[in-house]
Formats: structure tokens, C-alpha cells, sequence
């Protein structure tokens, strides 16, 4: 398997496991938007807060020129340090926009 497809299906893996965490408050659904044709992986979270809808990016991975480039991680550990305990180098590894360190 080429090291492009086996990105993929780690960040899907990960991300799976991200849509399965339980939320103690509200009403929270965990979206799943993985376009694999552009390698564009999402997980989008959608919950009510005082009576209004609000959705918000969860995680955000694009595979560009074969490297994982994080664009938003709301999780609450670090996508970064799952992808390198999955096996992926961290000159693999780009986060961006973020807010917090990694690695």
C-alpha cells in the first residue's frame, strides 16, 4: 500500500474514533465529511446552545503533495501526536491554525 492510501485510512481510523466520544451536555452530533477524492477529512460537531444552532469544526485534515496538513483540531487531545503514535513521521506532519503545540 502507497503512503498516500495508508493516510488515508489512518485519518479515517482516527477521526472514526473521535466521531464515538461521548458528550455529557446537549444535544451534540458528530458529522463525518471525507471527501476522498480531493483528501479533504472533517469532522463537524452541530448542537444547540441556548436554543440556537451551532455547528463548529471538530478536526480538519487535508493530504497535500503527501504530507497531513491539520487545519483545525477541537479534540481534546492532539490529532498530531495520534498521527505519530499511528506511524506517521512528523515531517509528515503540518499544523496549522491550531492554537496549541504539538509534538
Amino acid at each position: 500500500m502507497d503512503t498516500v492510501e495508508n493516510y488515508r485510512q489512518l485519518i479515517r481510523k482516527i477521526l472514526a474514533g473521535h466521531m464515538q466520544v461521548p458528550y455529557a451536555q446537549g444535544d451534540v452530533q458528530i458529522e463525518p465529511v471525507f471527501d476522498r477524492e480531493d483528501d479533504l477529512y472533517l469532522l463537524v460537531r452541530v448542537e444547540r446552545e441556548n436554543g440556537r444552532r451551532v455547528y463548529r469544526c471538530l478536526a480538519h485534515i487535508d493530504i497535500i503533495r503527501g504530507k497531513l496538513r491539520i487545519q483545525c483540531d477541537g479534540t481534546e487531545g492532539s490529532l498530531a501526536n495520534e498521527l505519530v503514535r499511528a506511524g506517521v513521521p512528523k515531517d509528515d506532519i503540518i499544523a496549522v491554525a491550531t492554537g496549541r503545540s504539538f509534538l
